[in-house]
């Protein structure tokens, strides 16, 4: 199992969200790619980064830094926020993300996941948030009519090859994380799966793992000191750790 730091940035800054609430927002950092090598130094593989304006208003308004953070950390990096078009999912490749995570768009334009899928392959995640059992979007400022669980199963007959699944209601809370929740996706879904949101114990990491989770994303209590990140990725299943090729 990978384990994927996460650096959300807002206005150039590192960030984290309670709940997926703007106005419940905790600066951790004016220097976003010192917190990436921070991770690396660490022993992180690789980064899941989001760009919290273009998560809420659908545009992009953080390329510079993510490429910075890409370019001199040389990490994995899948990158979410605001990716609605095959520019946008062109220019943050060019800066040498791997992965660009799709979110609101596969739910308001149902054709455009495919197109992308078929266009880009792996290089295509699809982050799916639940609120109440349904996905939410817009960075989380919308709730849709989708069943979350059953939008999953969608998704993977579509031929996504990762989905990167988050219960809002335990994101930056430190409460832990909805094991159940993993385990039933687990056991419906045969493609890569990650975890995010809640995770707060090196004892969660561990179950996860064993659960045949193939990643989780860490946030809050890596900020907060609560998780040791060369103790997290100790805790995964031994030569798990890598992320895919680059």
């Amino acid at each position: 199992m990978i384990i994927y730091p996460a650096i959300d940035i807002f206005e150039g800054k590192a960030v984290r969200l309670q709940r997926g609430d703007y106005d419940r927002m905790t600066v951790y950092s004016e220097d976003p790619v010192s917190v990436a090598l921070g991770f690396k130094s660490a022993g992180a593989t690789a980064l899941h980064i989001v760009d919290l304006e273009g998560a809420r208003t659908g545009i992009p308004a953080n390329y510079q830094v993510i490429e910075s953070i890409a370019s001199v950390s040389g990490l994995f990096i899948q990158v979410g926020g605001g990716i609605r078009t095959p520019e946008t999912i062109d220019k943050y490749l060019s800066t040498g993300v791997k992965r660009v995570i799709l979110g609101t768009a596969v739910v308001s334009e149902p054709g455009f996941l495919q197109e992308m899928v078929k266009k880009y392959q792996d290089a295509i995640a699809v982050s799916i948030d639940i609120k109440n059992g349904l996905v939410a979007i817009k960075g989380w400022t919308e709730v849709s009519n989708e069943d979350a669980l059953a939008f999953c199963e969608t998704v993977s007959e579509l031929g996504v090859q990762t989905i990167i699944c988050t219960d809002i209601s335990k994101d930056g809370m430190l409460c832990g994380t909805n094991i159940e929740l993993y385990q039933t996706l687990r056991s419906k879904l045969s493609i890569s799966l990650i975890a995010s949101g809640g995770v707060t114990s090196l004892e969660e990491i561990g179950l996860l793992s064993k659960l045949g989770m193939d990643g989780a994303i860490l946030g809050k209590a890596l900020y907060a000191g609560s998780i040791d990140l060369r103790e997290a990725i100790g805790r995964t299943t031994p030569g798990s750790a890598e992320p895919p090729p680059s």
